[in-house]
Order: C-alpha cells, then sequence, then structure tokens
C-alpha cells in the first residue's frame, strides 16, 4: 500500500516526518512518502515547490492520501480530483496539533476508516469517524465487498440497500453456498424467499478467480481477450470476479498479453520455469512445449501458483489456437 503525507507548513512537515518514521515500525509492507515545501527544507522528505500541481498530479498513484493541515484547504485542493467512490483513494486529515485523525473520503471501498483506526492506535490520536453505518454501530453494503476483497454490482444499490442497514430494517445476506450455508461450493442460483412487493438488493462479485495463461509468440491482445470471453462465458463465470492473469516467466514481454491484461485493468503475475517444474507432474504435459521453453505445461500450474492454493480449478485447460486459459478458484474467506 502506498501512502502519501501532504503539509504546508514547517511543523507540520516534521509531524509528518516523525510519524513517518513510527508508522514504518508497524506497516512494513506499506511504502511511505512525505511532501513539504521547499521554502522550508524539512530534511528526509520529498520537497516541492507547487503543492497544487504536486497533488494534482499524484492525487491517483496513492492509495491513501494524509493531510496535516486545516480541512478547508484539503477540500479545496482536492475537490476537482474527486471521482467516485470506487475509485477515489483513502483521504485522512490529522491536526497540527496531534490530537485528531479523520477520516475525510473513500472510508469503506477506499478504505479510509480502517485506515483513521490503525493511525490513531500506532500515533496516539483520536480517530473521527462519520459514516452513517460505522457510527451507529452496523455494517454497510460497500464494507462487507471491501473485507471480502470483491467487487459492488453497481453502487447505487449498494447505497439502497446500505440505507435500509442504518435506519433499522431488516436486511438478509443471501450467501450463494448451495442452500447450506455452510457449504463453500459457490451456488447456481438462490431462492429469495419474502412476502414484500418491492425490495432492495445488491450483488457482490468476489475477487478469487486466477486466470493461468499460455500463448504462442506474437500472439495479438484481441486474440487473447476473445479466448478469455469465452472461456468464461462458456463456464458462467463473470469477468468482475477476475483477480489476475497469470503466465511463465519466458511470457513476461510478450506485449498481446501484457495489452490483454492491461485492457481488463488486470495485474500479470509472472511465474518462473524453476517454480513450474516442481508441480508440473501434477498436470497433462506436451513434450513441444518442453522443448520450446523449458516445462511441460503452463495455464495449470501458473494459476495454481499464483493463488492461494486453497481452492480447485473449475477448468483446467481450454485451448485457443495457440492459447490455453486455466481458471482456479480461489475459496473465499469467511468474513466475520
Amino acid at each position: 500500500m502506498k501512502l502519501a503525507f501532504w503539509t504546508v507548513t514547517k511543523g507540520a512537515g516534521n509531524i509528518a516526518r516523525e510519524y513517518k518514521e513510527k508508522l514504518k515500525e508497524h506497516l512494513k509492507d506499506y511504502h511511505i512518502d512525505v511532501f513539504t515545501l521547499k521554502k522550508y527544507d524539512v530534511e528526509n522528505t520529498s520537497q516541492i515547490e507547487d503543492f497544487t500541481a504536486n497533488i494534482n498530479e499524484k492525487f491517483s498513484q496513492y492509495d491513501g492520501h494524509i493531510f496535516i493541515m486545516a480541512s478547508g484547504i484539503v477540500i479545496r485542493k482536492i475537490a476537482s480530483l474527486i471521482g467516485t467512490k470506487d475509485k477515489d483513494p483513502a483521504v485522512l486529515l490529522i491536526d497540527e496539533g496531534k490530537h485528531f485523525v479523520v477520516s475525510l473520503l473513500s472510508g469503506h471501498l477506499g478504505g479510509a476508516n480502517e485506515l483513521t483506526y490503525s493511525l490513531a492506535n500506532i500515533l496516539k490520536l483520536v480517530p473521527v469517524i462519520t459514516t452513517s453505518s460505522d457510527v451507529t454501530g452496523k455494517i454497510a453494503v460497500d464494507t462487507i465487498s471491501q473485507k471480502l476483497n470483491a467487487e459492488l454490482e453497481d453502487l447505487k444499490s449498494a447505497k439502497d440497500v446500505t440505507s435500509l442497514i442504518v435506519n433499522g430494517q431488516k436486511v438478509n445476506i443471501l450467501l450463494p453456498k448451495n442452500v447450506k450455508v455452510t457449504d463453500k461450493i459457490s451456488a447456481d442460483g438462490f431462492i429469495l424467499v419474502s412476502n414484500k412487493k418491492n425490495i432492495e438488493y445488491t450483488r457482490i462479485y468476489p475477487k478469487n478467480l486466477i486466470l493461468g495463461i499460455g500463448c504462442k509468440k506474437d500472439t495479438k491482445a484481441e486474440d487473447i481477450l476473445r479466448a478469455i470471453e469465452d472461456c468464461l462465458d462458456k463456464n458462467n463465470l463473470d469477468i468482475k470476479s477476475v483477480k489476475k492473469v497469470a503466465t511463465v516467466d519466458v511470457k513476461e514481454n510478450e506485449q498481446g498479453l501484457i495489452d490483454a491484461v492491461k485492457f481488463l485493468n488486470l495485474n500479470l503475475e509472472i511465474i518462473s520455469r524453476d517454480e513450474i517444474k516442481k508441480v508440473q507432474d501434477q498436470f497433462e504435459g506436451s513434450d513441444f512445449v518442453e522443448k520450446n521453453i523449458g516445462v511441460r505445461v503452463v495455464s495449470e500450474p501458473v494459476a495454481l501458483l499464483s493463488s492461494t492454493g486453497n481452492g480447485k480449478f473449475l477448468v483446467m485447460k481450454e485451448k485457443y489456437n495457440g492459447i490455453t486459459i486455466s481458471i482456479y478458484e480461489e475459496e473465499i474467506d469467511k468474513y466475520e
């Protein structure tokens, strides 16, 4: 996770630098930058000339922004940068008196509320959360989605159902677990039992499908995209649930594959041939493939190795004119 501290006074710059060092002790996987104005010459920070130009450029480049300044400054500076709640980064505010940390934007999907609690605990600040579901001790639909690392079908229905929860109305969570709640198999349908003429509902797509892909050299992006679409459609799976795409290291610079994955706004994970060799005997291999790239099989092992390993194959291997696709389904962690 990438975080950025932003300051416009020398005192705030020193506080941000101090806070960065404290956070590094606890949030070891986080990358943290501190931006200060050059005229104050705060050492060990990224010194900038123009605060507005830099926040405009870097707003979408970080998962979270922490401003140590007046809230009015922040609101005016980021107003034109705000898009939608499912895309915006987390925005937090800390007062220069070192009393409060405020979740200002993207409390649920952007993770601002959770980050606020984390910073409050580490930095000994008072957390300020204003989202209705949180302050009333209830849960929002987008929080459930975020905890499951899933994708909402649409923001409006999520908002409508969350309103029902906040207002104390009864909302059932229909978990597609093949009738029995304890069963871990995804359902192909569900039964909604209600005597209501109109009922609000929303849908969450879990991000738990891994696509393992192998392809011939110089395969075009449009051919790969067409194969992915066909494979998912044939198996009644939605692209919104694809977590990432994986391939073998020899295909790391395969432009068609890179462009296809970029078009889908997914990450491409590269698996080494040495790792594949450790598990390739579990799958049907090819002498031809081994002669060309040194391993007997690609799509199945890369899908397995890039997953949590806690799940099963939905598609072992589909072949599409020089393209192979495997689909691995990770088991969804139970959210409590």
